[in-house]
């Protein structure tokens, strides 16, 4: 096993998992199937996994900014790109499964629901309002926008029962929630609010006990809030840019954080690592991609 790096500043303990200098390291994704986590390099076009029980480590660079890379439940990963989503099969070959390629946007956070579709966020580089949008897409390729019109799409996450949907579009400052009818999210409506002061909500990921778990950029935390909307727990962090976090390791335990050094002058030596605060909860097993 690697050995790991640790910073106490009170409890818990923050570790390093992964050491490394992502300019906008994204989106951990647990793979039970492999027991790996999966994670990205958006700006330097890179897909990482790390085996946490041996240390191994790979890279796979794609041809575009990648904004999210998840399993396949064959096999592979469905990747979130500049200009739509790419399938990488078991043996490393690449197709387009949507190509919407649209000047000055690119892919950003996605997810995959409990019934197997990917729901992937978009947004400009310029971060321009409406921009971007939420699209959910299916195994045949079946593209449709949930949400429309958004600036940065971010953290999406569902309830344990699959009834509620978490979302963040990061410059509102909110996690909003939405009841499922179907596959179709309604009555949209806000959850928490992130004060000006504290950053901006990030990536999310939701736990056993229906609690949302969401980084903070610009805020060197991650917050937990209770099904009701309730912040109960902060874990403060080394970094001020903590992108998103999941929860990993054989039991679901560990709470796995991307970081980001991008547009910092000084950034601290672990930005742009992954972080690990293990013990932090209980997760959810995810889902990995239908097509």
């Amino acid at each position: 096993m690697a050995k790991s790096e640790t910073v106490t500043d009170g409890k818990p303990v923050v570790e390093v998992a992964v050491r490394e200098w992502a300019e906008l390291g994204e989106g951990p994704t647990w793979d039970p199937a492999t027991g790996r986590l999966i994670w990205v390099d958006i700006l330097n076009s890179r897909v990482h996994t790390y085996d946490p029980a041996s240390g191994h480590r790979t890279v796979l660079a794609t041809e575009q900014h990648v904004g999210a890379a998840k399993p396949r439940a064959g096999g592979g990963l469905v990747v979130n790109l500049r200009d739509g989503i790419g399938l990488y099969g078991p043996d490393g070959a690449f197709s387009w499964l949507v190509r919407d390629p649209v000047a000055g946007r690119r892919g950003n956070d996605a997810a995959v629901a409990p019934d197997g579709a990917l729901w992937a966020g978009t947004m400009r580089y310029d971060e321009a309002p409406g921009g971007g949008a939420l699209t959910r897409v299916t195994a045949d390729g079946t593209a449709t926008e949930v949400f429309p019109g958004v600036a940065v799409s971010n953290g999406t996450g569902w309830s344990p029962d699959g009834t509620l949907l978490y979302y963040v579009d990061s410059p509102t400052r909110r996690i909003d929630m939405c009841r499922m009818d179907g596959q179709h999210p309604v009555e949209r409506r806000e959850f928490a609010v992130i004060a000006d002061a504290d950053g901006f909500p990030d990536g999310l990921a939701v736990d056993a006990d229906g609690c949302v778990w969401v980084a903070l950029w610009d805020g060197g935390q991650v917050r937990r809030y209770t099904p009701d909307g309730t912040l109960d727990r902060v874990l403060r962090l080394p970094v001020a840019r903590p992108t998103a976090c999941a929860f990993g390791g054989p039991d679901l335990r560990d709470l796995y954080v991307t970081t980001a050094r991008t547009g910092q002058e000084r950034p601290h030596p672990m930005a742009g690592s992954v972080l690990v605060v293990r013990g932090a909860g209980q997760g959810l097993p995810g889902t990995a991609f239908a097509g």
